[in-house]
């Protein structure tokens, strides 16, 4: 009797164990991937990295040769791994190139330049989505007719412009040009007719103005955009070389795009200097892939902001 009870009890546990526990006795069987999934699979991965080594292999090319030497970059330009490590190209940067006045210039004008087109593409944008006046349509199909134009064809009324205001080769007339930026403003216009006109009605009852609406209500909706119109403002001025080139003469307002040309153009000495330029343009990258990086994970969320609101 003690027997068969305690067979029952095991059973009975047993069965406890498997009702607690919710598992099936009998697992379902998953379907086989063909062979043919799994090679367009491995051709599609193969392919990504192939594109990924061919955009990044001439970066290497960039940090491997700033660490050679001069015979050695010539020799071998496309070798990635010197044949004596060398680090006499970062130190000449540092003590006979105005590095640091050259990085400084550039800061400068990034910073005010990505703020001010921040600010200003956002006001211009919400104001071409959301005001009604006489001639919106027009003005939107001219910052449209803007963005076709190549940027080389306005260097020399830009030039003239500078000239006649009295603005050349001074920070301002480096600044001012860049402020305003068309296609920023066609960013912010389409991220904020994405935002519905309901999420403004409550500020407009409780008697908010325009700006006070934009500012408060809208503006902070628009958060991937702006980290986005930040990013691509940020990259822009701090790469930017044509206007830099036709906009000041001086040494002392050299940016780095500038600096490293004139280091290009062979003035600080003979040879290819292949390394020192290298090193210039590495050091050049790090502030604008930095950035990126912080903010890759918001850039791609373009639409996290319309569907908070």
């Amino acid at each position: 009797m003690s027997t068969a009870l305690g067979g029952t009890g095991l059973a009975t546990a047993a069965v406890g164990e498997n009702a607690v526990s919710g598992t099936p006795t009998l697992s379902p069987k998953r379907k086989p991937v063909s062979a043919a999934i799994r090679a367009s699979a491995l051709a599609s991965y193969l392919m990504l990295i192939a594109l990924a080594l061919i955009y990044i292999y001439p970066f290497l090319i960039s940090l491997a040769s700033s660490f050679k030497t001069d015979a050695d970059a010539t020799s071998n330009p496309l070798s990635l791994i010197p044949q004596m490590w060398s680090f006499a190209a970062y130190e000449r940067l540092f003590t006979q190139v105005p590095l640091l006045q050259w990085t400084g210039n550039s800061a400068l004008i990034a910073v005010i330049v990505t703020f001010g087109r921040v600010f200003f593409d956002s006001l211009a944008g919400y104001a071409l989505s959301r005001l009604h006046f006489r001639g919106r349509s027009v003005i939107f199909a001219f910052f449209i007719a803007v963005l076709a134009v190549p940027n080389v064809v306005l260097l020399i009324p830009r030039f003239l412009i500078l000239k006649e205001l009295g603005l050349y080769n001074t920070y301002a007339g480096m600044i001012v040009p860049l402020i305003i930026d068309a296609a920023g403003i066609f960013i912010m216009k389409q991220f904020f007719e994405s935002i519905p006109v309901s999420v403004e009605e409550a500020a407009r009852i409780d008697g908010a103005g325009v700006f006070r609406t934009f500012w408060t209500i809208v503006l902070p909706m628009a958060r991937p955009a702006l980290i986005t119109l930040f990013i691509l403002s940020f990259q822009g001025s701090w790469n930017e070389f044509a206007h830099f080139v036709i906009s000041r003469q001086s040494p002392d307002l050299n940016t780095l795009t500038t600096g490293v040309a004139s280091l290009v153009s062979g003035q600080l000495g003979s040879g290819n200097q292949y390394p020192l330029q290298l090193a210039a343009a590495v050091l050049m990258s790090i502030p604008v892939a930095v950035l990126f990086f912080i903010f890759q994970k918001r850039i791609m969320n373009t639409t996290g902001g319309a569907e908070k609101g």
